[in-house]
């Protein structure tokens, strides 16, 4: 699997980004996607994942990103609301086979290159 991440740029503070990641491969819709983040300094937390319309969403950002999917197009999408300065970081998006929306890093076995969000405030 191939992962393949756009949307990401700069932002003012309380603006909203439409992250979208698109997966190569026949079973796409089979996997648990997921969207993780780093800013620099800091290790790589979990903003999002999805899996056969359930999803698990980080504290952080409940109530303001929504993750969704298409599994016609294998593409995932990370609505991103209300920007704060504290979301400015490399967004990564990945796919694993654990069956369930994990938060965890160690069950996606894929990951895509990551796409730059900025938020100014």
């Amino acid at each position: 699997v191939q992962l393949q991440a756009s949307g990401g740029g700069l932002v003012q503070a309380g603006g909203s980004l439409r992250l979208s990641c698109v997966a190569s491969g026949r079973t796409f819709s089979t996997y648990n996607m997921g969207w993780f983040r780093q800013a620099p300094g800091k290790e790589r937390e979990f903003v999002a994942s999805i899996i056969w319309g359930g999803t698990t969403y980080a504290d952080s950002v409940k109530g303001r990103f929504t993750i969704s999917r298409d599994n016609v197009h294998k593409t995932v999408h990370l609505q991103m609301n209300s920007l704060k300065s504290e979301d400015t970081a490399v967004y990564y998006c990945a796919a694993g086979r654990t069956g369930w929306a994990s938060p965890l890093a160690t069950h996606y076995d894929y990951w895509g290159q990551g796409t730059q969000v900025t938020v100014s405030s």
